[in-house]
């Protein structure tokens, strides 16, 4: 749905590797749920993604 500008470390924006609309795996038991108008979001910190998922992994599992 969206992602934000990254974190400070050091007193410099470090910037996300990830993009809106990136498609991602993340375990179980990451992030934190919550409710806004009736409609669930998971909130998730870039060290709780496990990986990006590319299009080649896409085409690999044989759906589209």
């Amino acid at each position: 749905m969206a992602v934000g500008a990254g974190k400070i470390e050091e007193g410099k924006r470090i910037p996300l590797d990830i993009k809106t609309g990136d498609r991602i795996l993340f375990g179980k038991y990451t992030g934190s749920d919550i409710t806004i108008d009736d409609q669930e979001y998971l909130i998730l910190r870039e060290e709780e993604i496990l990986a990006k998922v590319s299009g080649i992994a896409k085409a690999a599992s044989g759906k589209k």
